[in-house]
């Protein structure tokens, strides 16, 4: 957590989420990390329901637990910017959660390879969203900011195209984590990106999906918490910076320089719009 995000803030923002941050949580999404390239329908799926729990308990939380017209469905007509949503599963949740959802989306391969159509599909960068500003009342973005050569722009970009009094919630997979190295193991890119790569092709008889250097790259805890600071007061609030699937009395290894690299898995930063 930032120094300059009171802890209270961080506590009301993550008060209603805190009872889903559960250990069978965790583990339940643990397990369903095998079928990411053998069942995406499982893991994506899976994923894309927990998502839209986290963004709805989080989105409440900055309201205020219990304030609001309709505290029971915070994100029904609320509209929402995903960016890097692939092929649909997100945008399916969050219709059923009654979201107005907009999703954008470099690689039209990857918008069309579960065969869900969304109509508010949008292709283009998140490093420059074609989006005009001050449109949306949350933007997000789940494990993407690793597969972009500049995730701090991206950053920026969303904090443009969110509403003043908005939330945009950053989350992604820390390089030193365990996941860092996604398809090519738990161990393999500790020695190196490269090695890892070339490990897997060996192995498996092909490349990976995410190639090091080309759609992977080593993004640090320390390096979004300092995005943070710069920030922090200026275009936006940093009102919680959390591991998105830890349970909730694990949240502390954030406060941890150096422990956080590699315990945290992946980091989620919350921040509020000036």
């Amino acid at each position: 957590m930032s120094p300059n995000t009171p802890p209270a803030r961080q506590r009301q923002t993550l008060s209603v989420f805190r009872r889903r941050a559960t250990l069978r949580r965790s583990f339940g999404l643990l397990s369903d990390f095998k079928y990411e390239q053998t069942r995406p329908d499982i893991f994506y799926g899976h994923l894309a329901e927990d998502t839209v729990g986290l963004i709805r308990d989080i989105y409440a939380g900055v309201r205020g637990a219990g304030q609001g017209p309709d505290q029971s469905e915070p994100l029904r007509n609320t509209k929402i910017l995903d960016v890097g949503g692939g092929p649909g599963y997100f945008g399916v949740a969050f219709d059923k959660a009654g979201a107005d959802y907009y999703t954008c989306e470099p690689d039209v391969g990857e918008m069309a390879a579960a065969g869900i159509k969304l109509q508010t599909s949008v292709r283009g960068s998140g490093l420059d969203l074609p989006f005009l500003s001050d449109a949306f009342d949350i933007t997000y973005s789940s494990n993407v900011a690793e597969h972009v050569p500049d995730p701090w722009r991206m950053a920026d970009e969303m904090l443009r195209v969110t509403k003043p009094g908005g939330v945009m919630i950053y989350s992604y997979t820390v390089w030193l984590g365990p996941f860092g190295g996604h398809e090519t193991g738990l161990w393999q890119h500790y020695v190196g990106g490269e090695f890892a790569a070339r490990r897997y092709e060996k192995k498996m008889g092909k490349p990976p999906k995410n190639r090091w250097g080309e759609s992977l790259f080593n993004v640090s805890a320390a390096e979004g918490l300092e995005y943070a600071r710069k920030v922090h007061g200026e275009s936006a609030e940093l009102v919680a910076a959390f591991p998105r699937y830890h349970p909730w009395w694990a949240w502390w290894m954030v406060r941890v320089p150096g422990l956080r690299e590699f315990a945290v898995s992946n980091l989620v930063l919350v921040f509020q719009k000036r």
